[in-house]
């Protein structure tokens, strides 16, 4: 992602794959995925799905840079299963995006460029199901306030389309919420006028 770029490509929903080989069978599911906390929970849904498959392989790819990776070849030879479902997600140019694929051995060797070629197809499969969108690359401010200017930063809020992710309101108030990276300088400098307003960056989104 160059400097200027604040938007990245991801997919809308859970889509299925499937691509057979000499018995065997790979069925890929590709999930949104954001963060990494959720991993354990996505595969443990498709293990109960599959409890009886030899392999659930998996690969995905994080934040709107596309520099985070993880591939797991969950027994299959070194090589011939994460990657080929990590090198599909880079042709397509998509992130927060995890696919796992499920195999069933159909009893025949395929060997390493059967695998390669069955795990990359299968993940292709499910990927030319998905809706492809792309999204803005967004920062997450919170903001501390007096409860006597919520109208002021209410204003700002709605000016600036600004997107609410949590609230507290008393005598002392807080926000959190979601600006795109082309807004950021000028909605911090709106803020910064108001007397007694504190924003603090918490992460890009």
């Amino acid at each position: 992602m160059s400097l200027f770029e604040d938007t990245y490509r991801t997919i809308d929903a859970n889509y299925e794959g499937i691509f057979r080989d000499k018995g065997s069978k790979f069925i890929a599911y590709a999930f949104p995925f954001k963060s990494e906390e959720k991993l354990k929970d996505l595969l443990q849904e498709v293990k109960s799905l599959h409890p009886k498959a030899r392999h659930h392989c998996w690969a995905y790819r994080l934040t709107p840079d596309r520099n985070v990776f993880r591939i797991n070849d969950d027994g299959e030879p070194s090589g011939t299963a994460g990657r080929p479902i990590l090198n599909a997600l880079l042709s397509a140019d998509i992130t927060n995006i995890i696919v796992v694929v499920v195999r069933y051995f159909g009893g025949t060797l395929l060997g390493v460029p059967g695998l390669i070629n069955a795990y990359k197809s299968a993940t292709q499969d499910a990927l030319d199901q998905a809706q492809v969108i792309e999204r803005t690359v967004n920062d997450s401010y919170g903001l501390t306030f007096d409860y006597l200017n919520m109208n002021d930063v209410m204003r700002i809020i709605k000016e600036e389309g600004l997107e609410i992710e949590k609230q507290e309101f008393d005598n002392n108030c807080y926000l959190e919420f979601e600006v795109r990276k082309m807004q950021v300088n000028r909605v911090v400098e709106r803020f910064s006028k108001i007397e007694g307003c504190q924003l603090n960056y918490l992460r890009t989104i």
